[in-house]
């Protein structure tokens, strides 16, 4: 399932994070990637763990956690950190499929990355190229989105970053651990979470159609979460 989820960090936001992009140090983007992806991967990234990629992860978990459609698509169990990168002119990372399992560092954690995340830091307008482009089900899908944006999609999912030919791409990109591991499951419960909304605005919470709805919704979530 491959979902845009638009405004997720406000003009603020990004503002904050563009001043914190253009002063601090960028280190060889293959310090996270495993053995594999290290051989494709051709980017800058703000050191894991450093005090401005802690402080930027901190706003956009924050976002995160008061975006309700975020919220319905992922249902979201764990967060790993969010890491930021930058593809500046030729930079690009090549096909891949990312790790299973991530560990976050200083903490005895592990993450299973159910969904792979990239929220759009720099303008789409600012820079040319650079377009992540996903394989699934449906073909090739080319995903470029204004700033702020955020794009969900399996982690299973074969994808890559195409070249940047003119400016500076700047994004957020991390991994979720869903409470439903099954990306087949997780659609039909958001697909039936929509409806439910549907159908609430148009009869009222007082009718028997959304309330009888909503018990299948929770019902479904109670037998395929894992938590």
């Amino acid at each position: 399932m491959l979902i845009r989820i638009p405004a997720v960090l406000t003009k603020e936001e990004l503002v904050q994070c563009r001043i914190a992009f253009a002063q601090s140090d960028w280190v060889d983007g293959k310090a996270t990637a495993g053995v594999q992806s290290a051989e494709a991967k051709h980017n800058r990234q703000l050191a894991e763990g450093s005090p401005q990629s802690r402080q930027l992860g901190e706003v956009i978990l924050k976002a995160l956690g008061r975006n309700p459609l975020f919220n319905a698509a992922a249902l979201p169990l764990r967060v790993f950190p969010p890491l930021f990168n930058r593809y500046d002119e030729g930079m690009r990372f090549d096909a891949h499929v990312d790790n299973a399992i991530r560990f976050v560092p200083g903490a005895n954690v592990r993450v299973r990355t159910d969904i792979s995340a990239t929220l759009f830091i720099s303008d789409s307008n600012d820079y040319d190229g650079g377009e992540l482009v996903i394989e699934d089900t449906y073909g090739s899908q080319s995903v470029k989105l204004p700033a702020g944006d955020l794009v969900l999609y399996p982690a299973t999912s074969l994808h890559r970053v195409t070249p940047v030919k003119r400016g500076a791409r700047w994004a957020s990109f991390f991994w979720v651990q869903s409470m439903v591991k099954d990306d087949g499951k997780r659609r039909e419960l958001f697909e039936l979470d929509r409806a439910i909304m549907e159908v609430r605005a148009a009869l009222g919470d007082a009718h028997h159609a959304p309330i009888a709805l909503t018990a299948v919704y929770h019902n479904l979530l109670r037998r395929w979460s894992e938590t």
